[in-house]
């Protein structure tokens, strides 16, 4: 008798176990990516794999797309939104932490520290009317503005997306955290993006606007510039650009600190702390985090595909308004001081790619006629110039 009681009572004890594991499994279940995922998640999963595959393949921007796309895999892990603080949209995460560099707008100026150290004016300063380059390129950042206003969206939001065409990912966070918060991990990875499609996008079209003839201008070798003038330049840049706009003064008072620093030639432990360990770690932290912030309940809407072809309009508007530019100024200019029209697509700020692809180019019609010295004139310009744009779309939209 004794022993039935205790059989049953044993029997009775292991049906309750079996249903606790059982219900405690099931609740564990539900906390996992697993149960939680959707197409969504999936597809950003792909994204991300895709975007460190460009990088490490075909070395697409490597310091960029690796961050960025490690992120994106980051931010679409699926969980249970049960006040875990995991999350990049969560309050007081680790992620959400490093993600107020983002959102404050202070990594963006840091990296503009870091650029102007690493960056030498010395084209830019031996021939001024470069300059003008740069900022015929900006035309991509304003055309791609007023397509987004006609296509329905608030002007905040349409001079957020207009800045992608600038070719500046720093400037295009900045800009999108002070003017659409809520649109800015699209524009950062579509910014980055065609960034790292530079090779792709630009040489059918400055093939298409130029002649063979005007691909084969030789021009003439840049003259020296003293140290004098390299100490000179970013305390006159800086007061001639940001007492026109002073919006802009988080980006170019970094930008020209930077770059005096660099050329001071007393400050080098300081100039090299800025355009080596600073700028790396910003830029490791900027990447994961926008990354990060993609996820795919925020990212996946019908705005992301509109800023995406914006995007891709403003960078063939800024390159097509280079090279048409230097088209243009060639007829006033001498025979002797004619620019090379390959050069107009560096007036984007992506530097020093699109420089690099003035060179391509033109080597493939003179393989003696090297253009990269030149097109460093306009590209460290259009660093200059899409920051001018953005102080100019703040000061008018925020």
């Amino acid at each position: 008798m004794l022993g039935s009681v205790l059989l049953q009572a044993a029997g009775t004890a292991h049906e309750s176990f079996l249903q606790f594991l059982g219900e405690n499994l099931e609740l564990f279940l539900t906390y996992t990516g697993v149960y939680n995922a959707t197409p969504g998640h999936l597809i950003m999963i792909l994204v991300g794999l895709l975007f460190i595959f460009l990088a490490i393949k075909y070395e697409f921007e490597p310091m960029l797309l690796i961050p960025i796309g490690f992120g994106i895999l980051i931010g679409n892990i699926p969980f249970k939104d049960a006040g875990l603080q995991v999350g990049i949209y969560e309050q007081g995460s680790v992620l959400n932490i490093l993600y107020q560099g983002v959102t404050s707008g202070w990594y963006p100026p840091l990296i503009f520290l870091g650029i102007g150290a690493m960056t030498d004016f010395s084209a830019l300063i031996s021939n001024p009317k470069l300059m003008l380059i740069g900022a015929a390129a900006q035309f991509g950042i304003f055309g791609a503005y007023t397509i987004a206003l006609q296509m329905g969206f608030e002007p905040n939001q349409a001079g957020a997306i207009g800045i992608i065409g600038g070719a500046d990912g720093p400037t295009a966070i900045f800009l999108s955290s002070k003017l659409a918060p809520n649109l800015m991990g699209a524009i950062a990875v579509s910014a980055y993006s065609y960034m790292a499609l530079v090779p792709i996008i630009q040489p059918p079209f400055m093939r298409l606007l130029t002649t063979k003839k005007e691909r084969l201008i030789r021009m003439k070798p840049p003259r020296a510039v003293s140290s004098t003038e390299k100490i000179v330049f970013p305390i006159v840049g800086l007061l001639l650009t940001c007492f026109l706009v002073p919006s802009g003064l988080p980006l170019l008072g970094m930008l020209f600190f930077g770059n005096l620093l660099k050329e001071s030639g007393v400050t080098r432990r300081l100039a090299d702390t800025a355009s080596g360990p600073l700028i790396d770690t910003i830029t490791m932290l900027l990447g994961l985090t926008v990354g990060a912030s993609t996820q795919a309940s925020e990212f996946l809407t019908s705005s992301t595909l509109y800023i995406f072809f914006l995007g891709f309009m403003a960078f063939i508007i800024a390159t097509a308004s280079g090279v048409t530019f230097v088209k243009l100024f060639n007829l006033i200019l001498p025979q002797s001081k004619k620019i090379n029209p390959l050069i107009g697509n560096a007036g984007v700020s992506a530097v020093p790619m699109s420089a690099r692809i003035s060179q391509t180019v033109g080597l493939e019609y003179d393989p003696t006629n090297y253009l990269l010295m030149h097109a460093m004139g306009p590209n460290v310009a259009g660093v200059i110039g899409s920051a001018v744009a953005a102080g100019v779309l703040l000061g008018f939209l925020i």
